[in-house]
């Protein structure tokens, strides 16, 4: 028996070890590219043209930061995807969080539940497709404004399952107590349910936060001037345009920028500038993160 349990204690810390290295091979493997994107926009022109750059900077140069600095293109497109962020997250949230309360009710309390909760699950996995959805924004009359790039995804199924099945977990004696004691259901959602859902509420603000921060195939879809490009969206154009398209567009200053760097290293400046807030933000959120993905999972 002694034998054993020291056996046990032996493969323990070899277990951890290993454990550690594949961890850390993972992390650093994840940070390569972070590390290379970073090392290419530090990098001088020639360097980043012959494609000599690896991790580490080849000849320090900051005027790829220092054009984007001066791009108005950069920072107004910026502005675009804060508004959509700032607006787009909180609809989500209320709507989730309404949609969730409610179908987290017995049948007995909610009878048409099954029928709401039939439509929902339909809509997962039958959508109307690009065209329609065009179609029902045009008619709308939403195009070319910040509502064309918030409202079609301000209800999510998948975090509201989430939500709902963190609702179904809740003991119902705290809801029958705060009943007695004269509460509403807006009164028990907000001042009961959703402060006990607080790790469920950060992993939906932080999945809700990076779809919105990411997408851009809806800004070419719903805006008709560049003006009105959220970040990636702009960011996707710098990639498509041809080099003579872009110096056109281009001030005198901004030309004299460019003779100093590249391409490559502007878009490597560009890509981490916009990728920065969103890994900047994530390490507040951390820990809600795995404990809202385990408590808002299905229950057997």
């Amino acid at each position: 028996m002694q034998a054993s349990t020291h056996r046990k204690k032996k493969r323990l810390p070899t277990f951890n070890i290993v454990n550690g290295f594949l961890l850390s091979l993972l992390i650093v493997i994840c940070f390569i590219p972070i590390m290379h994107l970073v090392s290419l926009s530090l990098s001088k022109k020639i360097e980043a043209v012959a494609g000599n750059v690896g991790i580490i900077p080849r000849g320090f140069n900051i005027e790829a930061y220092r054009y984007v600095m001066e791009d108005s293109r950069f920072w107004r497109s910026l502005k675009v995807t804060l508004l959509r962020v700032g607006i787009g997250v909180p609809a989500n949230i209320l709507l989730v969080v309404l949609t969730a309360y409610a179908l987290s009710k017995p049948s007995s309390r909610f009878r048409t539940r099954n029928f709401f909760s039939g439509i929902f699950i339909f809509t997962m996995f039958f959508g109307g497709g690009m065209i329609p959805s065009y179609i029902v924004i045009s008619k709308l009359k939403l195009i070319n404004t910040i509502w064309a790039l918030t409202l079609p995804g301000a209800m999510n199924i998948g975090y509201m399952i989430m939500m709902m099945n963190f609702f179904r977990g809740i003991p119902t004696e705290i809801e029958e107590a705060a009943v007695i004691d004269g509460a509403n259901q807006f009164q028990i959602l907000f001042k009961l349910y959703l402060p006990m859902s607080l790790p469920s509420l950060a992993t939906i603000i932080l999945f809700a936060s990076v779809v919105n921060w990411n997408c851009w195939m809806d800004g070419y879809l719903y805006m008709n001037t560049p003006d009105k490009y959220p970040l990636q969206t702009y960011l996707a154009t710098l990639l498509m345009e041809t080099k003579n398209t872009v110096e056109m567009q281009m001030t005198p200053e901004q030309l004299k920028r460019m003779a100093q760097t590249s391409e490559k290293t502007i878009e490597a400046a560009q890509i981490f500038l916009a990728a920065l807030p969103i890994m900047c933000f994530y390490p507040f959120l951390q820990k809600y993160y795995i404990k809202g993905i385990v408590v808002g999972s299905v229950k057997g």
